[in-house]
């Protein structure tokens, strides 16, 4: 049967469809530009987005397994309902949801509370499904990268607690993997979720340090205080969105983001590898050929 892969000309969603097609599954994606999707391998592309209902019903046509990503938006909620519910109708009952950490305690956070819900659709509903519940994204600090390698600054509110960010491509082997288990199941499998972590727990000072060793020049910590971070946040994102990030960043100070006991192990028997590590990412980042958002 057809995976559909929603979010998928984005970093995560890209990288789900690479690695469905790698392993010979039959993939179509919704997305609004099929001009931007380009991909190769026999992927259907269909038209629309998770607030049209004709392009989801059509969407869903002739497929079992839905790989559920939506972006931060004022609507994430109601994509989130919307499309499954018209899964369910479509007869789809298995689902790869992409959450995010810590989603049942953070929910002062506006699209934590957001996916904690939608969880709980997929609970309340009965799908067959796979809850990822990913770390801050490695790849984020793309957004940042100037104001580190320029101005000398780590701006994050990391806090001292830890973060253990995880980085994008680990995030999509583990989606792809799940996503295949369940569609070749023979019947449901029970609701399973995972968190999505990588290899070291960092706080603010310890990502500066890497920094500073990768530029061979000093790069200070920010702090805890996120007025600054918001500001930054709010140059080149919408002020809403912006002032949710300040109120994620509040939680990071507070709690961190800390993996349970063999998270890592169970991260690293599903891939069969190491999770890719910061420090390696930021590598690639200070090079002065690197991309920047």
């Amino acid at each position: 049967m057809t995976i559909l892969v929603t979010g998928a000309t984005g970093r995560v969603g890209r990288n789900v469809v690479e690695q469905l097609t790698r392993r010979g599954a039959s993939v179509r994606v919704l997305t609004r530009d099929p001009a931007k999707a380009g991909f190769s391998g026999g992927v259907a592309v269909a038209t629309g987005d998770l607030l049209d209902i004709d392009a989801l019903r059509a969407a869903f046509a002739g497929v079992r397994t839905l790989f559920l990503l939506n972006a931060v938006t004022g609507d994430e909620f109601t994509q989130a309902i919307v499309t499954l519910n018209v899964a369910r109708e479509a007869g789809v009952d298995r689902v790869v949801y992409l959450s995010v950490f810590g989603a049942d305690r953070a929910v002062n956070v506006p699209h934590f509370a957001v996916k904690f819900g939608a969880e709980r659709m997929l609970e309340a509903m009965g799908f067959s499904a796979t809850i990822l519940r990913p770390s801050y994204f490695i790849d984020n600090e793309v957004m940042i990268r100037d104001v580190i390698v320029n101005h000398g600054v780590y701006p994050i509110p990391i806090g001292s607690k830890g973060v253990a960010m995880v980085d994008a491509r680990d995030i999509a082997e583990i989606a792809a993997i799940e996503l295949i288990r369940r569609d070749q199941a023979p019947g449901k499998l029970p609701i399973e979720t995972i968190d999505l972590v990588g290899p070291d727990t960092l706080t603010g000072a310890d990502i500066a340090a890497i920094w500073s060793d990768l530029l061979g020049r000093p790069v200070a910590y920010g702090g805890d205080d996120p007025s600054g971070f918001e500001a930054t946040m709010a140059s080149f994102m919408p002020r809403w969105m912006a002032y949710e990030m300040r109120l994620m960043a509040q939680r990071y100070v507070s709690d961190g983001m800390i993996p349970s006991e063999g998270d890592r192990e169970r991260l690293t028997a599903i891939l069969g590898r190491p999770l890719h590590a910061y420090r390696d990412f930021a590598a690639t980042l200070s090079r002065p050929d690197a991309a920047t958002a």
